[in-house]
């Protein structure tokens, strides 16, 4: 079992858990991610680890509900354990010193970008970071990016923090004040698509981590299949970072809208049988 030993709200419906699992932070690096399962019954979920503290044996997910199993961690008293953690997985994040780097990271992505700006950071590059939201209220993990990065800029959809507009547009401003050696963008599929074709309009190589697509973090089901130029990867197993240039984001997103219509359906479903509980 693994305890849930802190729980923070930091941002509209998005978590923080602290969860006791220390031979998962022992091997945690940048780019590692783990499958969850609350209970017998429950699905499994991949989430991107997002700290990890070796000295009391802890790792940190970050997650925004958006459906029955984000929903049930959401809920899980501190105390309480969670059935199965299952991790690190993945390929983790190639920590170079290579100079400048720019982390652009939009919603929930911000989560997963934070230990990879830490870890390029602690190698010794200059860091430049544009974190981006809808509005302020969903925008997380400021003051953990602030402290790894030499600059920050951050962007709203709605202009209610920071500068307005889309985080390209914070992007392009950085890319036209100094040289960037490398980009890496974590968010939503179609934030990463518009990124990954502004960092190649200027010939910056830029890695793009595509955890959003994975189902069950094995390579047994197939659902996280992506065309990485012209040929077919599975995220859970040969990523879940690629390089950018070469993802087929449309494809990408026109299977990520599938997923979604059947999340929110069985999510509906299943707020009707919980009742109308706040959150």
């Amino acid at each position: 079992m693994y305890t849930v030993i802190g729980k923070q709200l930091i941002g509209k419906a998005t978590y923080q858990l602290d969860i006791k699992a220390p031979q998962i932070a022992k091997k945690h690096e940048p780019g590692h991610f783990v499958i969850v399962r609350v209970d017998e019954q429950g699905e499994r979920i991949p989430l991107t680890i997002t700290k990890s503290d070796l000295q009391i044996g802890t790792i940190s997910l970050v997650f925004q509900i958006v459906g029955v199993t984000t929903d049930k961690l959401a809920h899980i008293p501190i105390g309480e354990d969670i059935l199965d953690v299952l991790g690190p997985l993945g390929k983790p994040t190639d920590i170079t010193g290579d100079g400048t780097i720019l982390c652009a990271g939009g919603g929930v992505g911000i989560a997963p970008l934070f230990p990879i700006v830490k870890a390029f950071h602690e190698r010794g590059n200059r860091i430049i970071s544009v974190i981006a939201a809808r509005s302020k209220d969903l925008l997380i993990l400021e003051d953990e990016i602030a402290s790894f990065s030499d600059k920050m800029v951050i962007m709203t959809d709605d202009g209610s923090y920071g500068k307005q507009g889309v985080i390209t547009y914070g992007m392009e401003e950085v890319i036209q004040q100094e040289p960037i050696t490398k980009s890496v963008v974590i968010g939503p599929a179609i934030m990463m698509k518009y990124a990954s074709l502004l960092t190649k309009k200027y010939n910056i190589p830029t890695i793009a981590s595509l955890n959003t697509i994975m189902v069950d973090g094995t390579g047994m089901c197939g659902s996280c299949r992506v065309s990485i130029n012209g040929k077919t990867k599975f995220v859970c197993a040969d990523g879940p970072e690629f390089d950018a240039h070469a993802v087929d984001f449309d494809e990408m997103i026109t299977r990520l809208g599938s997923y979604k219509d059947l999340e929110a359906n069985a999510y509906q479903k299943y707020l009707q049988t919980r009742g109308k509980e706040e959150l």
